[in-house]
């Protein structure tokens, strides 16, 4: 009877709030280049972009736009835009358990290979990326599902 309780839990749309907290979970507390508002939103933008590669549907909900600094989740942005470029707190009461199995091997390998780079590296090397060069480019805000998964189609293994 597990196996139905996955399928169900990947049919349900995470929450960007939950793939966040994910990635606060998994840096090291330690570490010198922890996640501020800026890397969370490009580690957002690389989880969305990959699982619709993957799926071909979004992982959360939310729209994500083409802004200054790149590829930005406004809801996330608001949440977390008191901190500055602080370390992000995780929320209290995060439970992991509520992302399937599936979910959370994506975050742990998009945390693995983008989680190494700053902020600033990550907002470059998504400045050097089509779907936020082609939204800046036709004076577009949001950064169109298409346009993602057709870049992220090429970066699947």
């Amino acid at each position: 009877m597990l196996w139905c309780f996955d399928i169900v839990k990947d049919i349900k749309m995470t929450s960007v709030l939950d793939v966040a907290n994910y990635f606060l979970c998994l840096q090291d507390i330690d570490a010198e280049d922890f996640i501020s508002n800026l890397k969370m939103q490009k580690l957002c933008y690389y989880a969305q972009g990959f699982w619709l590669a993957i799926h071909n549907v979004r992982l959360f909900p939310n729209d994500i736009e083409a802004w200054q600094h790149g590829p930005v989740v406004p809801e996330l942005y608001h949440k977390y835009k008191n901190n500055k470029s602080d370390r992000l707190p995780i929320s209290e009461g995060f439970d992991q358990h509520v992302l399937s199995k599936k979910v959370t091997d994506l975050l742990e390998d998009i945390y693995q290979t983008y989680g190494q780079y700053s902020a600033w590296r990550l907002r470059d090397m998504t400045h050097q990326e089509p779907p936020w060069a082609n939204t800046v480019k036709k004076r577009e805000t949001i950064i169109s599902d298409r346009e993602m998964i057709n870049f992220f189609k090429t970066r699947l293994a």
